[in-house]
Parts: C-alpha cells; sequence; structure tokens
C-alpha cells in the first residue's frame, strides 16, 4: 500500500496493480491475462453485473478501467475524494471477488476477437505486434497481449478461474492511491476490501538467447501510408544508467523539438508522426522508432533515421540541447504528477515493479545529473549493427530491400 496526499484536490485516484501480465502466460493460455482483465469487469460479489458496476462508478462521475501489460495488470478508478470508500471497495470486489461466470466468460469472448481484429486492422498498431515477434520471436514476449482469435475463442472457463486464484492473492496486490485523504484512512479502506496476507510470486521465464530473432519482418497491405518501426535493445528496469536512457530517448524523438521530428518531418517532409519510446522489462529492454510515411519514401525514412541514431552513436549531444532534452523531461513530469491518476500510476508502478520508489525530487536529481558524455556512452553501448531490428507494413513493392537497408552509417 502506497499513497501521496494531494491536499485541496476533490480527485482521488486509486490503482491496484496485479503481478500478472502476458509473460507469466503458458502457450496454452495465450491471452488469458487480457482475458482475465475484461471479464472481472462482468460482475463482482456486490456489483453482480457490469451495468450495475458502471452504474456505481458512473453515478457518482467517476471513471474505472483496467490495462493488462506483458509484466502486471492495472485496474484503476478515479472519483471524488468524498467516494473514496466506493472507488476502494469496487476495485476490491474486481480483483478479489469476480463472478467469472461461465455465461459471463461465453459472452466476452467475442467482445476481446472484435478488440483483436482492431488492432490488426489498424496498421499503425499492427506494426508493432509484428516488431515485438521479430526481437523477441515465439513466446510470451513475442505476441500479441490479447491472443489470437483461435485461442481466445479456446480459453476454457477453468483455466481462466485458475490463473485468477494463483496471480490474483491479495498478499501479493499493490494498492496505490493519490488525493486529499491521510495514508492511514486509505490503508484502513484497503484492508476492509482486500485484506492483506502473503503470496508467492507468479513464475515467468527470462529471455534468453541472442536478440533480435528475426532482423526485418514485413507485412504488405494495400495501404496509402507505411508504417515502420526500427528498433534495438535498451536497458532493464532499474538499470544504473536508467536516467541517461530517458534523455537519450527525449533528445532522440519526444516531442516536436526532438532530433526526429526535426530532420524527418520539418526538413525532409517525410513523416506525419515519427516519435521514440523505450519500454523495460525485469530483465531487458527495447528502444523503438515510429514513423508512417509514404510507401515511396521508405528507403529514404530508414536512412534518415538510421543517420540520427549513428550521430547519437558517434557525436557528443551539444551541452545546450542535453539541457533542453533536461527542462523538457522534468517539466512534463512536474506538471504530469499533479493529476491524481498520474500520481498514483507513478507511485504504483514504482512499489510493484521497480526495485525502490523515488519521489519526483529524486528523479528530478537523476536527471540533472546526466551529462553529455553518459548518452554518448550508452548509445555507443546500444546502437550496433547487430541489435537492429525492423518491422514494416506497406505495400508490396514498398517491402522490397529493407534487409539490405538495416545498417547503421
Amino acid at each position: 500500500m502506497i499513497s501521496a496526499r494531494i491536499p485541496g484536490t476533490r480527485a482521488l485516484s486509486v490503482a491496484v496493480h496485479v503481478p500478472v501480465g502476458a509473460r507469466h502466460e503458458r502457450p496454452e493460455e495465450a491471452g488469458i491475462a487480457h482475458f482475465l482483465e475484461h471479464v472481472t469487469f462482468r460482475g463482482t460479489r456486490d456489483w453482480p453485473t457490469s451495468r450495475i458496476l458502471s452504474e456505481a462508478i458512473e453515478g457518482v462521475g467517476g471513471t474505472t478501467n483496467a490495462a493488462t501489460d506483458r509484466d502486471s495488470t492495472v485496474y484503476w478508478a478515479r472519483l471524488p475524494v468524498r467516494e473514496a470508500e466506493l472507488a476502494i471497495r469496487l476495485l476490491g470486489d474486481l480483483v478479489a471477488r469476480p463472478i467469472l461466470a461461465d455465461a459471463e466468460i461465453a459472452r466476452e469472448r467475442e467482445i476481446i476477437v472484435e478488440e483483436i481484429r482492431s488492432y490488426r486492422d489498424d496498421p499503425s498498431q499492427h506494426v508493432f505486434t509484428l516488431w515485438d515477434g521479430a526481437w523477441f520471436g515465439p513466446g510470451p514476449m513475442g505476441r500479441e497481449i490479447a491472443g489470437e482469435e483461435d485461442g481466445v475463442r479456446g480459453l476454457p472457463a477453468e483455466r481462466i478461474r485458475a490463473f485468477w486464484k494463483a496471480g490474483y492473492a491479495p498478499g501479493g496486490l499493490v494498492v496505490a492511491a493519490a488525493g486529499d485523504l491521510p495514508h492511514d484512512r486509505i490503508v484502513e479502506l484497503v484492508r476492509d476490501a482486500i485484506g492483506s496476507g502473503d503470496a508467492p510470486p507468479v513464475p515467468w521465464e527470462p529471455v534468453s538467447g541472442d536478440l533480435p530473432v528475426t532482423r526485418v519482418v514485413t507485412e504488405a497491405r494495400p495501404t496509402q501510408q507505411a508504417h515502420l518501426a526500427i528498433g534495438l535493445p535498451a536497458l532493464r528496469r532499474d538499470h544504473p544508467d536508467q536516467w541517461a536512457m530517458e534523455l537519450l530517448t527525449t533528445v532522440l524523438g519526444e516531442g516536436s523539438s526532438s532530433r526526429l521530428f526535426l530532420s524527418v518531418r520539418e526538413e525532409a517532409g517525410l513523416a506525419y508522426d515519427i516519435h521514440a519510446f523505450q519500454a523495460d522489462h525485469a530483465d531487458c529492454g527495447t528502444l523503438q522508432v515510429y514513423a508512417g510515411v509514404d510507401p515511396a519514401d521508405m528507403p529514404r525514412a530508414v536512412a534518415a533515421i538510421l543517420a540520427e541514431l549513428a550521430r547519437l552513436r558517434d557525436e557528443p549531444v551539444p551541452a545546450a540541447e542535453l539541457e533542453k532534452a533536461r527542462r523538457y523531461l522534468i517539466g512534463r513530469l512536474e506538471l504530469r504528477l499533479e493529476e491524481s491518476r498520474a500520481m498514483a500510476a507513478w507511485l504504483g508502478a514504482q512499489e510493484a515493479l521497480h526495485d525502490r520508489v523515488h519521489t519526483l525530487d529524486e528523479a528530478i536529481a537523476a536527471l540533472r545529473g546526466v551529462t553529455p558524455d553518459d548518452v554518448t556512452r550508452l548509445a555507443g553501448v546500444l546502437f550496433r549493427d547487430e541489435g537492429l531490428c525492423l518491422a514494416a507494413v506497406a505495400p508490396r513493392g514498398a517491402l522490397r530491400g529493407l534487409d539490405r537497408a538495416l545498417r547503421l552509417p
């Protein structure tokens, strides 16, 4: 249990982090963590239907939802602070007392199938599924988190209930809250709604072998735009260089004054949307660049992205540019954490997944300690030809020669 008091705010946000996600699934369970996240909202002990549940939250102006990732599943609610008991009771029911009835599981199957189809039909989303599969290969880290249609339709109800029992034990949950409420009161409400105790960690297989498994993967579609993802290895969660990695990513492709935005979009006119982002896990991490470009411009776009990666590897970031990126990151963090939901997410993710919880001031101090040499050294370690991986969705003719083009200058 972790909380932050935000004096004067009328909003309360609560997040419950469940320590199971897609990487905790066996091969025959692909998509089960995401399926379970869906079906809990079909009814709980005290709110036995999805309609009653949604009306309880919306009846006070609040919102609630959930999301499944590789490493965990998060349920959250945001509502007026005077409704704190409702928020925590309802979240407690979702994770600790879902009904998981056969009939509701059956109804949810086709809804999830439609969700999977929506991801697949959107090439700007589907390209990341292709990239994950190319980078990690077959297995829980390389497949679509929601699973595949046939697998979702075939998941036995009893197996879904068994996955819940193994992964949702109260002793393994992390509850985070942010709002104008004393910590002791939140602890009391959580204890009453969820309980406490010990829970053994759910096992998962670490990533092993050489990555990427496949350097280039493509899918031909008659799209008007080519969708491109280029990635490299990054850092595992809580790596000592994590703050340098944050600044490297920002300089490269976060915001409209980043290098990729300025060179690929503003100067070359090759893309409307281009950005960089990173993902970190307990044992590995990745850095990816996304771009949506004219299919005829794919070779130029790939070359321009690789040129910016090579520049970060070969040339120290000017002190003024690094300071600009640092101020951007710090300012965005300060502004984001003014909102209760962002603060609950910040605290809960650190408590559930990281080695320690950083305060905002500690994070700012760590960012201020990063030097240009730190960024150059990190890029020199990570940015190598053998680590490059590319996924693309585009018309067939635009996909030729990508393997030969995937070389840093």
